[in-house]
């Protein structure tokens, strides 16, 4: 996996670039979500263990945040405070934000919304003061590597994990320097 930071209590960010009618929209309990978003988001793959997925996240404190062109559920995103719904590469601070989980739905794809999302994301929590937010991506993941690109995100390193007996084990991959072509670079 390769992660991504930004720290939210640096400078401000500027707002994303518009892309006309494209909104986010933040969600912190099952009660603010539509029945028609609730379906569009569990309706793309197994809806039971999608459905169990909102709930669980709910519970632990996570937002949803839904992107909307022209009024349409285009795509979303999850963040938790403080926390981790997996076993996670290192310990984040109570202050710290996990991005995770972004899908757009595919005929939204190409037209920028996913680093709008995560950059809408991040001028928000940047306004409250929150510490560091972080998102992994795997090494494969060529769209999204390329969508994080597009965002304030900064490269951090490339991780492998896996779990043996309940322990996760964690190996990092030193961070290659930016004139060597890091990932995450702007070149």
């Amino acid at each position: 996996m390769v992660v991504f930071y930004y720290d939210l209590t640096g400078d401000s960010l500027q707002k994303a670039a518009d892309l006309g009618d494209l909104k986010v929209q933040r969600v912190s309990a099952p009660t603010e979500l539509s029945t028609s978003d609730a379906d569009k988001i569990t309706g793309f793959w197994n809806e039971r263990l999608a459905t169990d997925n909102l709930r669980e996240r709910f519970q632990r404190g996570a937002c949803l945040w839904l992107a909307r062109l022209e009024g349409e559920l285009a795509g979303y995103g999850w963040t938790l405070q403080g926390d981790t719904i997996e076993p996670y590469y290192l310990p984040l601070t109570r202050d710290d934000i996990h991005l995770f989980d972004f899908h757009v739905f595919p005929v939204f794809r190409g037209r920028g919304v996913n680093p709008y999302l995560v950059s809408e994301i991040l001028t928000t929590l940047s306004g409250e003061g929150i510490g560091r937010a972080f998102i992994d991506v795997a090494e494969w993941n060529i769209a999204q590597l390329s969508s994080i690109r597009k965002t304030p995100l900064r490269y951090f390193g490339t991780v492998r994990s896996f779990r043996f007996l309940k322990m996760n084990f964690v190996s990092w991959k030193n961070a290659p320097r930016e004139d060597e072509g890091a990932i995450g670079s702007k070149h």
